[in-house]
């Protein structure tokens, strides 16, 4: 795919849409990157009575939550959990993945409008923007790990050597994330009314991913539905490694990353030829 250049104040910018651009962003600019991802973060707590530990504190109250409401009043339990404590690890494997996706998402319709200045007075790589809100749900996502590990050793007592697979799932899932951002913050400057879509559409994203419950139990007909869903597979996948120890379908999981690489690639084009006409429109 060839270059993308277009005229701001009389001046010729010129950007590369290429494959190797989805990741050059962060590559070559790395320092900015980390700067940015570490304003975000600190700008999300700063003013609150804890400040960075609610990093910490969110994933256990909500990790709380769910074990007194679905364990302890509802009484759900996953195939092989004995309590609600071993169903809330099982439950919060699949949040983990869930949450980092829904975190960038939701975040995506007013990433460029809510940073019109990067837009207007300077010259600067707007896909970063996307970079750096997967990066701060990456954060998150982390951090909510080291609560799983924790939780999990105490409740079953070990955690599976397999764990190490977990970012060969998390990689696709970056990636195909990163290119429904580039889609859906461009889309966000031209139609402010999607915010409003994309909340919903997560809604149903969340309860149409196999979370709460496994697919075997549905119907066949509603377990094709599910299956449709890009995030089943990788939650699931998540599963296996984090509580069954086994090892992941590599096959599948490399057409998943070929896929996704491909998918960023073209949102990414779509984003550099929307944002032409950004500055008209902010």
């Amino acid at each position: 795919m060839s270059d993308l250049s277009f005229k701001k104040d009389g001046t010729e910018f010129e950007y590369r849409t290429d494959p190797g651009a989805v990741l050059r962003a962060v590559l070559q600019q790395r320092h900015l990157f980390t700067q940015l991802v570490r304003r975000d973060i600190v700008g999300r707590y700063r003013g609150s009575l804890f400040g960075i530990v609610w990093a910490f504190l969110n994933p256990l109250l909500m990790l709380s939550l769910y074990t007194i409401v679905f364990g302890m009043f509802l009484r759900t339990r996953w195939a092989g959990s004995q309590n609600s404590f071993e169903f809330s690890v099982v439950l919060f494997a699949g949040l983990i993945l869930f949450n980092f996706f829904a975190e960038c998402i939701n975040r995506a319709p007013m990433l460029v409008v809510a940073n019109a200045n990067y837009v207007k007075k300077v010259v600067f790589p707007l896909e970063m923007l996307a970079w750096v809100a997967v990066g701060t749900a990456f954060f998150h996502t982390v951090i909510s790990l080291i609560v799983w590990v924790i939780f999990s050793t105490l409740v079953y007592g070990t955690v599976h050597w397999t764990l190490v697979y977990l970012p060969l799932i998390l990689v696709p899932l970056i990636f195909m994330t990163i290119g429904l951002v580039w889609i859906v913050s461009s889309l966000g400057v031209y139609l402010r009314d999607i915010g409003q879509v994309i909340g919903v559409a997560t809604s149903v994203v969340m309860f149409l991913s196999p979370i709460f419950y496994p697919v075997d139990t549905l119907p066949e007909s509603f377990r094709a539905l599910l299956l449709m869903n890009p995030l089943t597979f990788l939650i699931e996948q998540a599963r296996l490694v984090m509580l069954g120890g086994g090892t992941p379908d590599i096959s599948t999981l490399a057409i998943y990353m070929a896929s996704s690489i491909a998918f960023a690639w073209l949102a990414l084009a779509w984003f550099q030829h929307a944002r032409k006409g950004f500055a008209d429109v902010l």
